[in-house]
């Protein structure tokens, strides 16, 4: 068989709704600035779904930054992977600033989140140790999981007690391959928003020899006093033994960082495959991630403007009556029961009639007849923003709980 003959029977779990709406559904456009009010397909949308959350992107000093670095060095410059010829001093500036800033003795510059997590599991492990974590895990850390050629053992979402379980049985398993122990989990969850239970997870240090690998994407410069992550907000910075966090979500850039011990970073440095063997962040980017590292540290209003619309928000849905689920964070679910039939039609509502664009989740990723609308608050929005969005999202349920959309597809290409 050419396994081009299954594309025309499998399109995949995502691929299957590629008709009824790529571009509008799936792979929309906005244009314009980064800003809470963009264009979509030639309207003004009030945007929730940019993962700008302090509102850094469009910052006059970070644009100048930006555009000063580019300006200077180009796209280029360094030339070449970290271990050849692409290490700068100015690399070296940014690990020891993100290293400070999550209190850890070491930290070392990834080209890419989702790649450097994948290549970070790999170099921490081998055949004869066990991976234990959470079902609910990022798509990146499952893809470091294929690669792992030991044994894994997964938990229920946030299910300490089965996490506990899944722990005995990786401890009995250890004792006779000469291995060790990971556990992974997330600090912030991007979908739902809850939090990873690392205050009970680093707890359980105290009965089973473990190390913890914590994927802090949403959490960094969001949770915690200080910007510093979730290990920050729940007290355990200490307890996390890996940390990583990306530059896509508060930094509003390209990158990641994996911050540990000193040891522990020098092994990723000569071991993680994602970089000796991919080009080095380029200095454009480096110099933009130190400024808005910089940001960060200086200016905590950003972070308390952010959890003000943040509170705003989703108190005003929850008074509502929308089902935010069990968020803790910046991210903001709106669950409802609609029935994938009408979901065209009420997105298509809420963005047309209604001017709102927010992120669209359905199954496989929710269950059948349950859509998510996945809203970002970030520092940028406004208290009107909220109330207006409030109002919106409340004639939105009203419509679905009357059955007023009507049950066909909508074609959005018409």
């Amino acid at each position: 068989m050419d396994i081009f003959d299954k594309i025309k029977s499998d399109k995949g779990a995502l691929g299957q709704y590629s008709g009824m709406g790529d571009g509008y559904f799936m792979f929309p456009k906005l244009e314009g600035e980064i800003a809470p009010r963009m264009r979509f397909r030639g309207k003004e949308v009030l945007t929730w779904s940019l993962n700008n959350y302090l509102g850094l992107a469009n910052l006059p000093e970070v644009k100048q930054a930006d555009a000063d670095a580019a300006k200077q060095y180009g796209l280029a410059y360094p030339m070449g992977a970290r271990m050849m010829s692409g290490q700068t001093t100015t690399h070296e500036k940014f690990e020891q600033m993100a290293a400070e800033f999550v209190h850890k003795e070491s930290a070392y510059l990834l080209n890419f989140g989702y790649q450097g997590m994948v290549s970070i599991i790999d170099a921490l492990v081998d055949r004869h140790d066990v991976i234990v974590y959470d079902s609910e895990s990022h798509a990146c850390i499952m893809d470091g999981l294929r690669l792992h050629m030991g044994k894994r053992f997964v938990f229920p979402h946030n299910d300490i007690e089965n996490c506990e379980k899944q722990l005995q049985r990786a401890t009995k398993l250890v004792e006779h391959t000469n291995g060790g122990i990971l556990v992974i989990t997330e600090g912030v969850f991007g979908m739902a928003g809850d939090l990873g239970k690392l205050d009970e997870i680093a707890a359980l240090k105290k009965k089973y020899k473990f190390r913890f690998l914590v994927d802090d994407a949403h959490g960094f410069g969001t949770m915690g006093k200080t910007g510093a992550g979730t290990g920050e907000h729940f007290g355990v910075q200490d307890d996390i033994d890996v940390y990583f966090a990306t530059f896509a979500k508060s930094m509003a850039g390209i990158g990641a960082f994996v911050a540990s011990t000193k040891e522990v970073v020098t092994y990723l440095r000569f071991n993680l495959r994602s970089q000796i063997y991919a080009k080095s962040l380029p200095m454009a980017m480096t110099i933009g991630a130190i400024k808005r590292l910089e940001l960060i540290k200086q200016h905590p209003e950003y972070r308390e403007k952010l959890w003000k619309i943040v509170k705003a928000l989703q108190k005003g849905l929850k008074d509502a009556g929308l089902d935010l689920g069990k968020t803790q964070s910046p991210v903001t679910p709106v669950f409802m029961k609609c029935p994938l039939s009408q979901v065209t039609q009420m997105i298509y509502d809420l963005r047309e009639n209604h001017g709102i664009f927010c992120s669209v989740v359905i199954y496989p990723v929710v269950p059948r007849d349950v859509v998510m609308l996945r809203i970002i608050p970030t520092a940028a929005h406004s208290l009107d923003d909220v109330e207006y969005t409030v109002k919106v999202f409340k004639e939105i349920k009203r419509k679905i709980d009357e059955n007023v959309y009507p049950h066909e597809m909508k074609d959005f290409n018409s």
